[in-house]
């Protein structure tokens, strides 16, 4: 069950904290030239087609054999406890996660970047999910529904998003693919543990899409390689590496499910 939870998060050993991804980002991250030089040297002993290709390359490099058996390679935890998530958690993860979601929405409707424009209405969006779920939650088992506070996961992060977007946009993009495509993976099999263990079976609206998932994925994974094929190498790398914040910020809300206890120690 660890491992399950472990999917959508990086090992704590390897995340930033809270605190480093929120600070601010300049328009363009500048590399140092050892970091450019790193990146090139990885780039010369493998070749991608795309740049989601290579992307996906890195954020294996953070992930552990038993969250990716056939990529991972970050060492393993020593200990890990199992995913013990509550109701009242759950609920908590989803208000939290439709101010998240929100933000991606308005951002990408709002385009402070043209590009952005082609990433509205791609299905993938859940905030109009969220909130059939959050209703459900209440109307099926009395619960009462708290109100995300200013200083809370959801608002903070969404903040840090709507400052990327406009300053960098592609770290800003880094978190956008890793969210929503990390939503239908290793999100959805938390979604299945938390259904089983608390909420009946139930699994509700934030889990299905209307049409077939996969070919939604396709359509944005094709808008973020037209996106990206016009960066430069050096908007290119800090796309690459805002993916351990981008980790750290899902692993956040993630923990949620437990009401804020951390997972895995």
């Amino acid at each position: 069950m660890a491992a399950v939870v472990q999917a959508a998060i990086t090992p704590a050993q390897q995340r930033p904290s809270v605190a480093a991804a929120a600070r601010p980002r300049p328009r363009v991250l500048a590399a140092a030239p050892r970091r450019l030089a790193v990146c090139a040297a990885a780039a010369e002993s493998a070749t991608f087609q795309t740049f989601l290709e290579e992307l996906r390359d890195y954020s294996m490099k953070l992930h552990t054999k038993s969250q990716a058996p056939k990529e991972g390679r970050a060492p393993e935890k020593k200990e890990q406890k199992p995913f013990a998530p509550t109701r009242e958690g759950f609920l908590r993860f989803m208000v939290e996660s439709k101010v998240v979601y929100e933000a991606f929405e308005d951002i990408m409707q709002q385009a402070p970047v043209d590009s952005y424009k082609q990433l509205t209405n791609t299905g993938l969006e859940r905030s109009e999910a969220l909130a059939k779920d959050i209703a459900h939650m209440q109307q099926q088992w009395g619960m009462e529904v708290p109100v995300a506070a200013e200083d809370g996961p959801g608002h903070t992060y969404a903040k840090l998003l709507r400052e990327l977007a406009a300053s960098n946009p592609p770290a800003f993009l880094c978190h956008y693919y890793n969210h929503y495509f990390a939503h239908t993976a290793g999100g959805r099999m938390i979604g299945k543990s938390v259904s089983n263990a608390v909420l009946d079976g139930w699994t509700g609206a934030f889990y299905e899409w209307e049409g077939d998932v996969k070919e939604l994925l396709n359509g944005v994974r094709d808008t973020i390689n037209s996106i990206a094929a016009g960066w430069t190498r050096e908007q290119q790398v800090a796309c690459l590496e805002e993916t351990p914040a981008t980790f750290a910020w899902g692993g956040k809300l993630v923990q949620l499910n437990t009401e804020g206890k951390p997972m895995g120690h």
